[in-house]
């Protein structure tokens, strides 16, 4: 079983989790064979804070604790991945080196940062591709990864991810892209979002999760291909309203590709998503569903 999970940072509220506060939804991604996140900081004391409204960042503690929760790999392309600049990005990735926590769509060069995760789960051969569509202005021809320039996956042209896709479609049984994209707060996704969607899965994808709305956003399917086109905050300083909805995606998989997903619905609580059960869950599912109607 493999699990998503949406933004993740440890500012405000959300860092009670480096004295051990976690949420309830951990579980659900500690149940998992594979729990990938979104890392919405930079994990640093050092570097210079980018010309950008918010920047975030935690100690190498943030890291271990969501290493010890059950998380096993973390996409850091995302427009906060940089925040404190390319000295912020050495040390957020020399960070997951210490904690054996794969970091995806971000490296020393744009080779590393393209490079996907790849792990066997029960025989299935798993492909993660992480990149994000979103940047600032001042960001979009500086924080992209080059042939000798660290940095992040950047989807802003598609290319390379789209070719990306087509080269793990040909040994993986099962290829996820992880995609930083669409508009904050917006619950429907953008057409941006949705033709995105159309060419992975043209190229092959079976599962393309988002993050970065701060909304739970809809699920369906293009094609063969499952998409969760929003998966809200995580662990997050939310404070009530559509912010603090949360959740898990937890998808089946076989050699043949995916066979099953559910969406465990959480609420974020003081900072940490805790998962509803019973009636509950099924009025946020209900709430849910009328709401994505309209998109």
């Amino acid at each position: 079983m493999l699990a998503f999970a949406g933004d993740v940072h440890f500012e405000g509220s959300s860092a009670a989790a480096l004295s051990g506060r976690l949420g309830s939804a951990y579980g659900v991604l500690s149940s998992a064979d594979l729990a990938v996140l979104n890392l919405e900081t930079a994990i640093t004391d050092r570097g210079t804070p980018q010309p950008k409204e918010f920047t975030f960042r935690a100690p190498p503690r943030a890291v271990t604790v969501l290493r010890q929760a059950g998380v096993d790999a973390l996409n850091l392309a995302n427009n906060h991945g940089m925040d404190y600049g390319r000295v912020g990005l050495a040390d957020t990735l020399a960070a997951a080196r210490s904690a054996g926590m794969p970091l995806l769509g971000a490296g020393q060069d744009d080779q590393a940062a393209w490079t996907p995760l790849r792990r066997e789960v029960n025989g299935v051969r798993i492909s993660v591709l992480a990149a994000t569509d979103v940047l600032d202005d001042f960001a979009e021809t500086t924080w992209p990864a080059g042939p000798d320039t660290p940095g992040l996956a950047s989807a802003k042209d598609p290319a390379r991810l789209l070719a990306g896709v087509r080269a793990e479609r040909a040994t993986a049984d099962v290829v996820v892209v992880f995609l930083h994209w669409g508009q904050e707060r917006v619950v429907c996704p953008t057409a941006r979002q949705v033709a995105l969607t159309r060419l992975l899965a043209d190229a092959g994808a079976d599962i393309v999760v988002g993050s970065h709305a701060h909304v739970v956003q809809p699920a369906g399917t293009v094609g063969k291909t499952l998409v969760r086109y929003g998966l809200g905050n995580f662990q997050f300083y939310a404070s009530g309203g559509p912010g603090s909805n949360s959740g898990v995606l937890t998808v089946t998989v076989n050699r043949g590709g995916v066979t099953g997903s559910t969406w465990h619905p959480a609420t974020i609580v003081g900072g940490a998503p805790m998962v509803l059960t019973g009636q509950a869950a099924a009025a946020r599912t209900a709430a849910e569903t009328a709401r994505f109607a309209s998109c």
